[in-house]
């Protein structure tokens, strides 16, 4: 039920009664043993499309775009940790779940050489750096992926060269990114246009933690597009995180934002549909003014046994939603995975996430929670 007095933002406002944007950056938790990175220069031309043309949507375009989303990616860690034949076919399992007019996922960690400033210093403890060979973007274009999300904790593992070096990495197989401060990733699907913003509660993205300048970002956003989607890591980690409740969560003393606080703000600004990932777990899903927020789609690739697959940790999920060209929810669905003994994602035919996804959406959201059937079709409550 929308929130009495809240009002959407018209879509695609002129942009001269446009947000002025401030500057994003969030804190983050500093250590004797790994330095805080500050964010490089902006992403080029895939995170700084020009805005579109003013006006209502136009007779003639398609009744719906799908977007596809996951969790957690990791496709290996190396030099030592890496998945066999080079990671040809790791997406293969799954390509056909992931087919949608745009296909989205959280890359969490660096396409990039050893740039020689790993985060995790010598004496470090609890601390976990990865990344993946550049070659490895052509992993993720041959898995149908077409834009990929850098807000996230493992953003700058390997400082600002090591981000730089994976824009680069995914600009070369034609892939576009988001999350970079004051970011606005514009695409085209079926002439619709679709703006992406990814947030995190580091310096290197748009702040999670912000909420006045996050909803700035997302209040843009609708100026530039017919539908805006927010790619957001937010929330606690580890197998028990599984339930959200309203509050600032924290992580090794890090602020992970205040999970339903942002994701109602950023729908009050004008988003149609919330990604979350970020806990390691999936969570439950619920609607807000009629728009999906998807709190965590837990772990979708570990690598190289990167990322835990014991228990929860193992299980992840493909979330595709359709939407109108307004914004309007028009079906949705959600296709369980899991991570096999080598961390490649692969489908689950015992369907473990939609079994939790449902249970978590009944419990955390008993009047708002998204509702799921027993082939994953997502209705409104």
């Amino acid at each position: 039920m929308p929130r009495a007095g809240a009002a959407r933002p018209r879509r695609r406002a002129a942009l001269a009664l446009g947000v002025l944007l401030g500057t994003l950056l969030a804190g983050c938790a500093e250590t004797t043993d790994a330095p805080t990175w500050q964010p490089g220069t902006r992403a080029g031309a895939t995170g700084t499309a020009s805005p579109a043309p003013s006006g209502d949507t136009p007779e003639g375009k398609v009744e719906s775009v799908s977007l596809s989303a996951t969790g957690d990616i990791i496709m290996g860690n190396a030099p030592n940790r890496l998945p066999p034949n080079g990671g040809k076919g790791f997406f293969d399992s799954v390509q056909k779940a992931l087919a949608a007019d745009l296909v989205m996922g959280n890359l969490e960690e660096p396409l990039t050489v050893d740039t020689g400033t790993g985060k995790c210093g010598a004496n470090s403890t609890r601390c976990f750096q990865f990344r993946a060979p550049p070659e490895y973007a052509a992993h993720l274009r041959d898995g149908g992926f077409e834009l990929l999300n850098q807000a996230n904790n493992h953003g700058y593992d390997y400082g600002p060269k090591g981000y730089r070096n994976t824009q680069a990495a995914l600009e070369k197989y034609d892939l576009a990114h988001t999350g970079a401060p004051d970011q606005i990733t514009v695409v085209e699907v079926e002439g619709v246009k679709i703006a992406v913003a990814g947030f995190s509660s580091y310096v290197w993205s748009n702040s999670l933690v912000d909420i006045d300048a996050a909803s700035a970002v997302i209040k843009k956003a609708a100026t530039m597009a017919d539908l805006v989607v927010v790619q957001v890591h937010m929330g606690g980690e580890g197998a028990d995180k599984t339930r959200v409740r309203p509050g600032t969560e924290m992580f090794l003393g890090e602020n992970r934002g205040d999970p339903i606080k942002f994701s109602h703000a950023m729908i009050d600004a004008g988003a149609d549909l919330v990604v979350g990932h970020g806990p390691h777990v999936l969570r439950g899903m619920e609607f807000y003014q009629g728009r999906l927020i998807a709190y965590s789609l837990g772990n979708f690739a570990g690598g190289g046994n990167s990322l835990s697959n014991n228990g929860r940790l193992g299980w992840g999920g493909v979330l595709k939603v359709s939407l109108k060209p307004d914004g309007s929810f028009a079906g949705g669905s959600f296709t369980s995975t899991y991570m096999n003994s080598i961390g490649k994602p692969t489908m689950d035919p015992d369907d473990r996430g939609l079994g939790l996804v449902r249970e978590l959406s009944r419990l955390d959201f008993p009047k708002s929670g998204a509702r799921l059937d027993d082939e994953g079709r997502i209705t409104e409550p």
